[in-house]
């Protein structure tokens, strides 16, 4: 049985930053204190310099299998999170076919046991007419992480824009609904007024279509259902100042019944960045104005927000509106957007983002505006908090080893030799981190160490206390 034994190395953990050793048996933590000595034989990790956080869990991201892994695979996108820390994910339902029903959602759980190296579950679709289906999923709480709705088009076909399914689910359902609130009438006035106005539409004018009455008057209805039943509401990629005035920080998380989860995009990026960036940074909801990004940034500080998430959602760059359609193919520079006439509604809408979140953060936590033990929170404990993941999302004795050691003083570069997505491009691509991740343990076991890996392992499902 595999044993590590980290040594003076500075835990971030449940707000505090303590030098100590850690002993990892097999999958658990076994051991925490000031010093700890074995007779047995270990594999000793030296922490000098280094720092010791939580797995990340992703509550959002798209890794397109089934049906779509001409864009990514459970393989490919779970190596990117590893690589990033990201030792567990949620998994959205708007795969080919869509997990609409209990067996497509566990053909999906069957392709990660195979293939994912970091730890899984999936959420199960809603449609318009699947109601009697999602309900099935009562008796299966403590094995898949939620129901998700898209209450706005994205990517797929999922739009459920239905009041009785909506209030059926609503209603009926005992699991957390997970929902993507965007109002789509409001996003097709917007289109049509802003095309008849000038013709050919550009990146810039995705916030304006995709803007923020439309998030807002989706997001109010979603909780307007789930105040009238009582429901577990958790709304996704919040985006907008205008819709942090529904959530509130007067109770703690764990009895909270209406959550919300920001991105890291939303945290990064600006409207003014479509400048430069074009349709690479296209996603709905829209990245926005700036002053959103101010508000989204003290939300999450004050705990109006309550977790991090990437909604890494690739594309090939063809797919984004650039080069030719060959996987290889080299984008054009920064600046030239599109293919020409249409190119706006050809573009994908989604970002790949899994394997750079805890870096991204480590970026704002050196720029003074995030602590270490609020990265902690936000990526991990406030996860398994919410989602009630079982024995995971905390340094603590019996848990899962879900382990990350961050050398905070080795900047890292985005580069195309080290992005780990499929799609083969990042919207971060030339930024340099503060810091690096230098390895990942999932459920005990090494699997990223130092840009190799250890596949021999895959990751486990997540198991939930409800």
């Amino acid at each position: 049985m595999q044993k590590y034994l980290f040594k003076n190395i500075q835990v971030v953990n449940e707000g505090k930053i303590q030098a100590m050793d850690i002993l990892t048996t097999g999958e658990r933590i076994e051991k925490m204190a000031g010093t700890i000595e074995t007779k047995y034989r270990v594999t000793e990790m030296s922490g000098e310099g280094k720092y010791l956080f939580p797995g990340v869990i992703d509550d959002q991201v798209h890794f397109r299998e089934p049906g779509l892994t001409h864009k990514a695979t459970m393989y490919t996108e779970s190596k990117a999170a590893v690589a990033g820390g990201v030792t567990s994910f949620m998994e959205m339902p708007n795969t080919v076919p869509n997990a609409l029903t209990p067996q497509l959602l566990e053909d999906k759980y069957t392709i990660a046991a195979n293939n994912s190296l970091a730890n899984y579950s999936f959420f199960m679709g809603t449609s318009n007419n699947n109601a009697d289906e999602v309900l099935k999923m009562n008796d299966h709480k403590q094995d898949v992480c939620g129901v998700k709705i898209f209450m706005g088009s994205s990517t797929g076909n999922m739009l459920v824009d239905s009041h009785n399914a909506l209030d059926k689910v609503f209603r009926e359902s005992e699991m957390l609904i997970a929902t993507h609130c965007e109002d789509e009438r409001i996003i097709k006035a917007n289109y049509e007024q802003i095309k008849k106005e000038k013709g050919e539409l550009s990146p810039a004018d995705h916030p304006l279509i995709r803007n923020d009455e439309a998030c807002f008057e989706s997001s109010l209805i979603a909780i307007k259902f789930a105040q009238k039943y009582n429901s577990r509401l958790h709304i996704l990629h919040i985006s907008t100042e205008k819709e942090l005035q529904l959530f509130g920080n007067m109770v703690p998380l764990k009895e909270k019944r209406i959550t919300a989860e920001v991105c890291v995009h939303h945290l990064h990026f600006t409207a003014d960045d479509y400048a430069e960036l074009g349709y690479k940074i296209k996603c709905n909801p829209a990245i926005k104005a700036a002053h959103n990004k101010e508000a989204l940034w003290k939300a999450l500080l004050d705990d109006r927000l309550d977790v991090i998430a990437t909604d890494h959602a690739p594309h090939t760059i063809f797919e984004k509106g650039y080069g030719s359609p060959s996987l290889s193919s080299t984008p054009p520079p920064m600046g030239e957007v599109g293919r020409g006439p249409g190119a706006y509604e050809q573009a994908h809408a989604g970002l790949p983002l899994v394997q750079h979140p805890l870096s991204l953060m480590l970026h704002y936590h050196k720029a003074g505006r995030i602590s270490m033990e609020k990265i902690a929170e936000k990526m991990s404990h406030a996860v398994a908090d919410c989602f009630q993941i079982s024995n995971r999302g905390y340094i603590r004795e019996g848990y899962f080893a879900d382990l990350v050691v961050v050398d905070n003083n080795s900047p890292s570069t985005v580069t195309k030799d080290n992005i780990f997505y499929k799609c083969g491009w990042s919207p971060l691509e030339n930024f340099t981190f503060p810091a690096s991740i230098v390895n990942t343990f999932v459920s005990g076991n090494m699997v990223y160490d130092n840009g190799k890996f250890n596949e021999t392992t895959k990751g486990q499902r997540l198991k939930f206390d409800r």
